[in-house]
């Protein structure tokens, strides 16, 4: 199937089940943090309807499409160009049945669904707080990477407000910010779950969090193993070689 890309974009293999995304080199492309939590989701229930908050390319449902069954996705990006490109990777894996990326702000998303609609939420939400770190970015990467259009605690209060009870939320994030994202998760009435911490190896600090909750959940935090990314030799582990299904 030729598929005719725009200015600067590629399409990258996922080298999963033949699913392949469009990403623009200049602008945000996916990173190991939204495969990792793909297979951190992939025990979502068949037959649910799941809210992406961020979506960015689209990389989560796409894959979450190919992890779950019969599962249908709402993906939300407020940048429209990068909306627009996540469509195109909806149509090109023939995803067009399953999954629908919205142009919108997280914040706009209570006047336009019911509360309790979803089953799931997932999100890899921007992981600097407005104002701090390196801001000398294309306006792409510093929505993406920075606090500008939604605060960490707009998208917990989002997910508690679209999930049913007992629904399932997701998400990836870095450790630094683990004392607020479990304080809006209470305060939003989403209990924590699970947590896995992630490392670039034995001999590095942790980088990354992964982070499941359930609305109206009982009080109990099961912390699972911790996962490296490299092993001694610089190769990636056999976790990351399975989740990548290597």
């Amino acid at each position: 199937m030729k598929f005719e890309l725009k200015e600067n974009e590629r399409i990258d293999d996922l080298e999963y089940k033949g699913l392949k995304i469009i990403q623009n080199k200049e602008g945000f492309c996916f990173g190991i943090d939204s495969v990792l939590l793909t297979d951190f989701a992939k025990e979502i229930k068949s037959n649910s309807k799941i809210i992406d908050l961020g979506s960015g390319t689209g990389i989560i449902p796409i894959l979450l499409s190919a992890k779950t069954q019969n599962t249908n996705f709402i993906g939300v990006e407020i940048q429209e160009d990068v909306a627009e490109m996540a469509n195109r990777s909806v149509e090109l894996n023939h995803l067009e049945n399953r999954i629908k990326i919205e142009k919108d702000n997280i914040l706009n998303l209570k006047a336009k669904y019911e509360k309790g609609s979803f089953d799931a939420v997932t999100t890899n939400p921007p992981y600097k707080k407005l104002n701090t770190g390196l801001v000398n970015e294309n306006s792409r990467k510093l929505i993406s990477r920075h606090e500008i259009t939604a605060s960490l605690e707009d998208f917990i209060k989002t997910a508690g407000y679209l999930l049913k009870d007992f629904g399932d939320f997701y998400m990836v994030h870095r450790p630094d910010r683990l004392v607020d994202i479990l304080y809006f998760m209470r305060k939003n009435n989403i209990e924590p779950k699970k947590i896995r911490f992630v490392y670039p190896n034995k001999q590095k600090n942790t980088n990354l969090i992964l982070i499941k909750g359930v609305k109206c959940g009982k009080p109990f935090l099961k912390f699972e193993d911790n996962l490296y990314v490299y092993d001694e030799n610089g190769n990636y582990t056999e976790d990351i070689l399975r989740i990548y299904n290597k």
